[in-house]
């Protein structure tokens, strides 16, 4: 009897310890039901290991606004859903950074497959993302080989590549390629021009308004010369309110495209001949660099997902992944100063003398710039993007 009662007593014994170390998380770690949504970094949950389980368990991450020939992302999800054996919902792949807030926005109380756990939107964005509370915070665990100048000090957003905008020339359509902005108002552009997004919601056709404006006098305080100028394209009949996309470039529909330079030197890649595509930067104005920024939505339906993808994106495989597709990664200088970028990707970039005069326009000149453009769109130019 005593012999029974002691096992007995054991047990009760194995059976509290049990608990006890399952709401520690195992001596240490975090447990296995640790909301990752109030996660700041990877270590307030338990580490890398415990992310993956969470993501895991989750079992898919949302996006949105990522066509796979943007900055080589179609390799980075494949290489993602291989890795960590996730399935990747894609949301609308042409969306502008806009629309990709607005989806945030309208989904809040949305965890179905139509809300997005994470965002790539332009720099201009960014004071947005924060005074409408779209994104939560959180730090990658390489946040410190991020430059201080391209992410929020508690993580709200955090730059990821950046690019120059150019023209890209479908150069079977076009006898000659311009290389200037005055020279896309000629005759012989009439219906040829094109912007690659609708510049009431699209960061990049906002920054080639910009980049027009800085071309014929403006600035981007006053953006007003940019409007001006697609106005005169508009009425010239030069400009195809079409938001450009592979498709439209290679049929011919749109075969002059005012585009980040990583776009139109993957469709070069991509075309192979077919057709044939030029980039240019224009030699009058000012080369306008533009960054985008990643955030976690604060309404995630899979937060565990959302922050593994992040940790992915900073570490040195996603940083070449987006190199490999002609976006200059934000922690390029760590990858220079460690000697990791492979010999053969960096003679495929461009040379560094065409990006000298590049201007990278600070948050408050692009919040002006954007209001103004957005705004006033319609009244200027009178083209419905679409």
């Amino acid at each position: 009897m005593r012999t029974t009662k002691f096992v007995y007593h054991l047990i009760a014994l194995f059976t509290v310890a049990a608990t006890l170390l399952s709401a520690c998380g195992g001596g240490g770690g975090a447990s296995t039901d640790f909301d990752w949504s109030t996660a700041k970094s990877v270590t307030d949950g338990g580490g890398m290991d415990a992310l993956v389980a969470a993501a895991k368990a989750e079992g898919t991450l949302t996006t949105i606004a990522l066509p796979h020939d943007w900055c080589n992302y179609g390799e980075a999800i494949e290489t993602f859903k291989t890795k960590y054996g996730l399935q990747v919902n894609e949301l609308n792949p042409d969306a502008g950074s806009g629309d990709e807030i607005e989806a945030v926005k309208a989904n809040k109380d949305n965890k179905g497959p139509q809300a997005p756990d994470v965002i790539d939107v332009g720099f201009g964005f960014g004071p947005q993302l924060v005074d409408e509370g779209i994104t939560a915070p959180y730090k990658v665990a390489t946040w410190d080989t991020i430059p201080a100048d391209v992410k929020h000090p508690d993580g709200y957003w955090f730059g990821d590549y950046y690019g120059v905008l150019g023209f890209e020339v479908a150069t079977d359509f076009v006898e000659n390629v311009p290389q200037t902005w005055a020279d896309l108002l000629k005759p012989e552009y009439k219906g040829k021009v094109a912007l690659a997004g609708d510049p009431r919601t699209s960061n990049q056709a906002i920054q080639a308004v910009n980049a027009a404006a800085l071309a014929n006098g403006g600035s981007f305080e006053d953006p007003t010369p940019g409007l001006e100028f697609f106005k005169k394209l508009n009425e010239a009949g030069n400009f195809v309110p079409v938001i450009a996309k592979a498709a439209t470039i290679a049929s011919g529909e749109t075969p002059i495209v005012i585009r980040w330079d990583y776009l139109a030197l993957t469709d070069r890649d991509t075309f192979a001949g077919n057709p044939n595509i030029e980039f240019v930067i224009p030699s009058d104005g000012t080369p306008v660099a533009g960054v985008y920024l990643q955030g976690i939505s604060a309404y995630a339906p899979q937060p565990a997902a959302a922050r593994l993808w992040q940790e992915f994106l900073y570490s040195d495989e996603g940083q070449l992944l987006w190199l490999k597709g002609y976006c200059h990664p934000i922690r390029y200088n760590d990858l220079v100063a460690r000697n990791v970028i492979p010999a053969d990707m960096a003679a495929k970039l461009p040379p560094a003398e065409a990006y000298a005069k590049a201007v990278f326009p600070t948050l408050d000149q692009l919040a002006t710039a954007k209001q103004i453009i957005t705004e006033n769109w319609d009244a200027v130019v009178g083209a419905d993007v679409k």
